[in-house]
């Protein structure tokens, strides 16, 4: 019965948020993702003028047809009225169809802006950032967010714009037709209103409830739907555990969905009774009218059409003002993260280093990580002061994890880490390509600060190779060519040979077209290993950084890698996290870290005859991985 979807939109506001401030520079913001659809906007603006006049015609044919053709005996006029019932409608479906498309290109048109915005921002982010984010909730301001962003200028704006003009128009000409019936209808308005805010109240808590147990729910279709969780889960058994606790997040939601539905319901048909009793008052009054011969017959019965035209509009009028703020949160979220700090800002004036010897040089470098941080997208505001779980730091409390770090590795050189777990080693095999910036210090290539290098040379000059072997769900070849996507096809099986993959990609049904799978899990650890391996020889940097450990690898995959390891390292200048005793007695020099400093360097021989720290690795750790 009410139009424009005034009432559906309404009672999702409370009355505590009748008057929420505007924020002008918000507005701006937002008006300039629609700027750039004018035109679309502009027709919008027109069909909707076309529609809000299109909807009072059949109320005034109606009268047209009581008071004029069937008392004159007029059959052309009853013709007339006949096929302007059916014309009015078809022409307001048509009008409506193209407004459809127009909304629809300037909708889909700010969720493509934005979320290419917010794609492109999150790119430039730091390793810490995804390690204190949570995924979901990425996912999240990507696609929930984004479109109830735009939704605020194809929805909640059309709606408002369209309620204005229904309103003005209605009243207009039920003004026309009768004052007096005009008055008494807008004098039911607070019986449309106070119930309303109530209702308002109640609806929007069991809808916070509902999307609050919704995203629990997602958190745990998310965790136990990827190939990590859906492992863990069959390995230890659980499925019965895991189906309980998704059934009582999805119960939460069904009970929370059928009270929202019923109190909408309930509400409905109570608005039913209102109308039925304003109604009601017109149709007396107005009968009083026309025996009393002050108006016709036809202007009574064309009324009530037009006040289902009229009080769900002007009602969500009342709030419209909390109704477009509401509207605007998503776009605030979006924003928020649009705003967040690059902590990994792109030189002003990039350097570009030609031609690129290798040289790494750590000068007095320091870093920190912080705990006790929030977490999620809050943290991230605060990003500073968040901890970073991927520095296993097992069991300290010291606030600085490098401390007056420094060291040169000569182009072409071998040098190794080595040091207790939370030593450090990661942390300095971070820097380098900049997943992290130095808090103090500064760490040079080819005597340029890293901060100072163009980011793609950067990038193109450092590869590492990290004890995780991450791929693609794509195929061997799309992984291999990641880094460098011209790489030619011989080009490419000549890595994949340098790497010891090449015969084991050959005996695949598809070869190099074949899927790996999420994460790679349709290849065995020590392949997925050789094919990252293949991929940064693909890549062809000139500073390697790597974390070689193999232990968790059968003998002959073990072989095949530290192979390909050796293969890697050739003219490149190596930084290696060493795991190997082979490994530690090749290197030019080796860097014994202990709590975030160098406590010792040299040679191996020369650290072995020194009796301490290294001295003591390399009787248990490096003994022990050898033997």
């Amino acid at each position: 019965m009410f139009r424009h979807g005034g009432w559906g939109s309404y009672i999702r506001y409370d009355e505590e948020r009748d008057r929420p401030d505007l924020d002008r520079k918000v507005l701006q913001r937002v008006w300039s993702y629609g700027r750039p659809y004018r035109p679309h906007l502009i027709g919008v603006l027109a069909t909707i003028f076309v529609i809000s006049g299109l909807s009072v015609v059949p109320p005034l044919l109606l009268r047209q047809l009581v008071d004029v053709a069937i008392p004159e005996g007029d059959v052309r006029m009853l013709t007339f009225l006949g096929v302007g019932m059916v014309a009015v409608p078809l022409i307001n479906s048509l009008v409506g169809i193209f407004q459809r498309w127009l909304t629809s290109h300037v909708g889909e048109g700010i969720i493509f802006d934005l979320r290419q915005a917010l794609y492109a921002h999150l790119q430039k982010m730091s390793l810490r950032f995804f390690t204190a984010t949570k995924t979901g909730e990425l996912m999240n301001r990507l696609n929930t967010d984004v479109v109830g962003a735009q939704q605020a200028i194809t929805g909640t704006l059309v709606t408002v714009v369209s309620n204005v003009v229904s309103v003005a128009v209605v009243l207009v000409v039920m003004i026309q037709a009768d004052w007096r019936l005009t008055l008494l209808a807008v004098a039911a308005l607070p019986l449309f209103v106070l119930p309303a805010r109530r209702v308002a109240r109640i609806l929007r808590r069991i809808t916070q409830q509902e999307m609050e147990h919704e995203a629990k729910m997602s958190g745990i279709l998310q965790e136990a739907f990827n190939v990590s969780g859906a492992l863990l889960v069959r390995l230890f058994g659980r499925w019965d555990q895991e189906k309980r606790r998704f059934t009582e997040q999805a119960e939460h939601v069904r009970e929370l969905s059928i009270r929202r539905s019923m109190v909408g319901r309930g509400f409905f048909a109570a608005l039913g009774l209102v109308s039925a009793i304003g109604t009601a008052a017109v149709f007396w009054v107005g009968g009083l009218l026309v025996i009393n011969g002050e108006i016709g017959l036809g202007t009574i019965v064309m009324f009530p059409p037009l006040l289902g035209q009229f009080y769900g509009p002007l009602t969500a009028l009342t709030n419209a003002r909390a109704e477009l703020a509401t509207s605007l949160v998503s776009f605030e979220r979006v924003f928020e993260v649009l705003d967040l700090e690059i902590d990994i800002p792109a030189p002003v004036e990039p350097v570009t280093i030609e031609p690129v010897k290798g040289r790494v040089e750590f000068r007095d470098v320091s870093f920190r990580y912080r705990s006790d941080g929030p977490e999620g997208l809050a943290a991230v505001r605060r990003w500073r002061d968040v901890e970073d779980p991927s520095e296993t730091v097992q069991g300290s409390t010291r606030e600085w994890a490098l401390e007056d770090v420094s060291f040169v590795a000569e182009p072409g050189t071998l040098t190794a880490l080595v040091g207790p777990s939370g030593a450090g080693k990661t942390t300095i095999s971070y820097l380098v390509p900049r997943l992290y910036d130095v808090t103090e210090g500064s760490v040079l290539i080819d005597g340029v600060d890293v901060l100072d290098i163009e980011p793609s040379q950067l990038a193109r000059t450092v590869g590492v190779v990290t004890q995780e072997a991450y791929l693609f769900h794509d195929t061997i070849a799309a992984n291999l060519r990641y880094g460098r996507p011209d790489a030619t096809d011989e080009e490419m099986v000549a890595a994949a040979r340098a790497a010891n993959i090449h015969e084991m990609i050959e005996r695949l049904p598809a070869g190099y077209e074949t899927v790996v799978g999420e994460r790679g899990y349709r290849l065995s650890g020590g392949e997925k290993q050789r094919i990252t391996i293949a991929r940064v020889l693909l890549e062809d940097p000139a500073i390697l950084i790597l974390d070689e450990a193999t232990s968790h690898l059968d003998s002959r995959s073990e072989a095949l890698i530290q192979e390909a390891l050796e293969t890697l390292m050739v003219g490149r200048t190596a930084i290696v996290i060493a795991h190997r005793l082979s490994t530690v007695r090749k290197a030019d020099q080796i860097l014994v870290l202990d709590e975030g400093r160098i406590v010792e360097r040299g040679d191996h021989d020369t650290l072995v005859g020194a009796g301490g720290l290294f001295a003591e690795l390399y009787r248990t750790q490096f003994g022990l991985v050898e033997s």
